[in-house]
């Protein structure tokens, strides 16, 4: 591990070096033996210069980022200006290189922040270990007096995509493909999930704007904090959570219903919405669908006194959708009801989150969004017969809550939604983002899921990501995909981000979402990466194992995999002589590992199970004709025959059976079999070669 007086020395902006942290003469005071109330004082001071000198420059950074935006979106109005008059378009060049500059400047001055940030923490914690002396609450005080880790960039996020796309398009209002849309038959639709650290949200901001620009659904109202936030409530029944169960192991038919709101708690129109699993071996899509309800009746409409033909009466009256879709509503609103009030469901959970969507209006090609402050707060304790907690708003991070009735997901949550041809390749720069440091991929990542898991301890079943949160998923940095200056230019070396210690998270952002009633396809996972199988992680518990090998073709690993076979054979440690990854689950829990189970899978079992049973009749065919001669060594193969066919039935048939318990319960248990396939070869070899030698021994 690389220690942070290291990384900051390495990863800092040689032209600001003077305004970081003094990292290492605050580490240096610290040495000092028989620390006194004089050595305190002293310390304070340079904490206090060195807390002034950090402030005023960022504040200084972050003045000359904001002229130099309003000075850019003059000249963009005036080349927009002047390219209508007389059709030149040489200015948006210039401007285009002006805006990566600010582009890169607000990157630079982002990770500025975070490093100096962390290193006011971490010096802190160095004090109060190494002196006893207790500065952390006094100093958090005065970070708050002089918050320059609390600059909001998402309107800058915004503004700078606004003007990047104008300059893009050479002032020309943006414009999707429109044989990109859903009426096309021949593409694929695949939909990725990825972790993203505080550190690196808004560089990966910075990185997506250059290529897509920031969807903003009413560009004219001035942006506001709380037009980012979106509020989910799910709903399961709380005594089997029936729902969470069957969304986690993806199975056939599995819903989730949850209840939806854009904005603050003002919002009037909420979004009931149903998402339905549906296996590939189906044929079908898994699909979102939902229809809006004013707030004022989603009560009534959960306890059944208001009914579904009642909720669309004014639609139908409007004329503003056709029968036929209003219709296709009103059977969704009644399927959902009837399920709320059959299965006992009640409010289970809720999730807030911004989000800020990336996308070119009217191309459904890439769709990228990044939701940051994820929270989860548990909504079984609200009060009387409200569908929601009073007591709860939009008011990140939600610090009046219980400890245990809130959950606050410490990364961001970045979601790529492609739709491209059949056999063509995503974009170059989307292979190049998800790729790189900034993300983690986290397949088939929910956010009820892990909310339920985390927030209700009756539930032993776990999502196969839990065990993970405690693992630091930053990576060393490959390069800045085109969002800053050289690393080499502007840093004194590497920019590896390792740490000594555990980093403290910082609050990350969150975006928007379109509001629009559509079905929508849901998360198909297809890793654009594939995932190295040496680094894929094992889990166990303490009811099941999981076991797994890594096998690689070539001569040179071929006494590995005997050492393998061997090893599990005797009952040896596979994991640790692979040197793979094992997780624990916490005492009393389970982790579910995602297997998908189709009919070919059970029909392969089924031929397996009959190419044995077809081997062990050749083998008694061999051992009836043997009988047949007078000779005592036929007798003798013949017996060795039989013994190979009764043991092979007999073994064939338990195996058969423990794949086929695996496969209804869908369990990542062990499906290959390296032993019978050995014993039944080492048996044939035996009673041919004993039967052979002893032929040759008699004559």
């Amino acid at each position: 591990m690389v220690r942070f007086g290291q990384q900051l020395r390495s990863s800092l902006n040689r032209e600001w070096s003077y305004y970081y942290i003094s990292y290492d003469a605050l580490k240096a005071n610290l040495s000092t033996k028989g620390w006194t109330e004089a050595d305190e004082q002293r310390f304070v001071n340079l904490l206090e210069e060195e807390l002034e000198k950090v402030f005023d420059f960022q504040k200084v950074k972050s003045q000359e980022i904001v002229r130099r935006i309003n000075t850019c979106e003059k000249e963009v109005s005036e080349a927009i200006a002047h390219a209508d008059e007389d059709g030149s378009t040489d200015d948006f060049a210039l401007l285009e290189e002006d805006l990566s500059d600010i582009i890169a400047q607000v990157h630079d001055l982002a990770r500025f922040t975070q490093l100096n940030y962390t290193g006011f923490q971490k010096i802190i914690k160095k004090h109060d270990k190494q002196t006893q002396w207790h500065l952390k609450p006094v100093f958090a005080a005065r970070l708050n007096a002089r918050p320059f880790f609390k600059d909001d960039y998402d309107l800058t996020v915004i503004n700078l995509s606004n003007l990047y796309d104008r300059v893009r398009n050479r002032g020309k209002p943006t414009t999707g493909d429109s044989s990109s849309g859903g009426k096309q038959q021949n593409f694929i639709r695949q939909t990725t999930k990825y972790w993203v650290h505080p550190d690196n949200v808004t560089e990966l901001k910075l990185t997506i704007l250059k290529h897509l620009p920031v969807l903003v659904f009413n560009p004219s109202k001035a942006f506001e904090k709380e037009d980012s936030a979106i509020s989910s409530v799910y709903f399961d029944n709380l005594d089997s959570f029936e729902l969470y169960e069957g969304r986690l192991k993806k199975s056939e038919g599995a819903e989730a219903i949850r209840l939806r709101w854009y904005g603050g708690m003002g919002s009037q129109e909420i979004f009931v919405e149903r998402k339905t699993h549906r296996e590939d071996w189906t044929g079908e899509k898994s699909v979102k669908a939902r229809f809006s309800i004013k707030e004022k009746n989603v009560s009534a409409y959960l306890n059944g006194s208001l009914s579904p033909e009642a909720l669309f009466e004014k639609m139908r009256r409007d004329g503003k959708k056709s029968p036929a879709e209003i219709d296709q509503l009103e059977q969704l609103a009644r399927e959902i009801q009837f399920h709320v009030l059959d299965r006992k469901l009640e409010p289970a959970c809720r999730s807030f989150y911004n989000r800020t969507a990336f996308q070119l209006p009217g191309d459904a090609r890439v769709r990228i969004s990044l939701d940051t402050e994820l929270t989860l707060i548990n909504e079984a304790h609200r009060t009387g017969s409200s569908w929601r907690r009073p007591d709860v708003g939009v008011d990140y991070p939600f610090s009046y809550l219980n400890p245990s009735e809130i959950e606050r997901f410490p990364y961001g949550i970045l979601e790529v939604k492609l739709q491209t041809a059949a056999g063509s390749e995503p974009p170059q720069w989307i292979r190049d983002l998800v790729a790189s440091h900034l993300v983690e991929a986290v397949p088939k990542f929910s956010k009820f899921i892990h909310g339920c898991a985390t927030l209700f301890p009756r539930i032993n079943l776990l999502p196969f990501w839990y065990i993970q949160m405690d693992t630091d998923i930053r990576k060393p940095i490959k390069n800045l995909l085109g969002v800053g200056r050289s690393i080499e230019s502007l840093t004194g070396g590497s920019g590896s981000i390792s740490d000594e210690e555990s980093h403290p998270v910082s609050p990350t952002r969150e975006d928007t979402e379109p509001a629009g009633n559509v079905l929508d396809e849901e998360e198909r996972t297809a890793l654009l990466d594939g995932i190295r199988e040496a680094d894929y992680p094992l889990y166990d518990s303490e009811e099941d194992e999981t076991d797994a090998a890594v096998a690689e073709g070539g001569w040179k690993n071929l006494c590995p995999r005997f050492k393998r076979a061997l090893s599990v054979m005797v009952g040896g440690n596979l994991v640790r002589e692979a040197g793979l990854k094992r997780f624990k689950a916490p005492p009393g829990k389970k982790i579910h590992v995602p297997v998908r189970v189709e009919p070919k899978v059970s029909f392969a079992v089924e031929r397996t199970f009959l190419a044995w049973f077809e081997f062990a009749i050749l083998l008694g065919g061999i051992a009836t004709t043997l009988l047949n001669f007078a000779s005592s060594i036929a007798r003798a193969s013949a017996v060795v025959f039989t013994i190979l066919v009764c043991v092979a039935l007999v073994y064939t048939a338990v195996i058969f059976m423990q794949r086929v318990d695996l496969l209804q319960k869908r369990r990542a248990g062990r499906y290959h079999d390296p032993i019978g396939p050995t014993v039944l070869c080492i048996g044939v070899f035996i009673a041919v070669a004993g039967g052979f030698v002893g032929k040759l021994v008699t004559t």
